[in-house]
């Protein structure tokens, strides 16, 4: 076919608002967007030693951004198991065992090679080898979409000029699940 996807568009990132000023209505925002970083296969094709050179990468990567990004990496091998489950009870970390991945096979070789990066205020968090190499994701308490876009923005444009992702011309960025295939947003 000779379709393209559009160009990587992020509109006009100061159109979006608060969208509940007053507090009364939305309790949390969140965006999230999937990236597959270059010359990487997806979960089910990955070996142990890929899944260790990419949460290198990644950890190196993320290490290097500052401002309200700065923040660091935990790795899930050798985080105890209290850790873990705070995380996750906090809603900050994927958890093992989801049974769609176990299916695809997408679950090799748990917990090597999976981490999760976060700032300090747990605004910014990276999931790195869940079901996406990188799963990139903005939230905070209330309604403000637009910091919580606005930052989301900022920290994909920075990766990106670190970390090459996955791309095709017609079908936009990569990702293990097709429903997040073009935008991944």
């Amino acid at each position: 076919r000779n379709d393209k996807h559009p160009p990587k568009n992020w509109g006009d990132v100061s159109i979006f608002g608060n969208l509940d000023p007053t507090g009364e209505y939305v309790v949390s925002t969140r965006v999230r967007c999937g990236r597959s970083m270059e010359g990487y296969p997806f979960n089910p094709c990955l070996t142990e030693e890929q899944y260790k050179e990419m949460e290198q990468k990644v950890s190196s990567t993320l290490s290097g951004l500052d401002g309200e990004l700065k923040g660091t990496f935990y790795p899930l091998t050798g985080m105890s198991k209290e850790v873990q489950q705070k995380l996750i009870d906090d809603h900050f970390l994927f958890k093992e065992g989801d049974r769609f991945l176990q299916a695809a096979n997408a679950c090799r070789f748990w917990p090597s090679g999976r981490g999760i990066y976060h700032n300090e205020n747990k605004t910014f968090l990276v999931w790195c080898n869940e079901e996406d190499h990188l799963r990139i994701i903005s939230m905070q308490m209330g309604g403000d979409l637009g910091e919580v876009y606005r930052r989301l923005v900022t920290a994909v444009n920075d990766i990106e000029k670190r970390i090459p992702f996955s791309h095709h011309d017609r079908l936009g960025f990569l990702t293990f699940c097709p429903t997040n295939l073009g935008t991944t947003v």
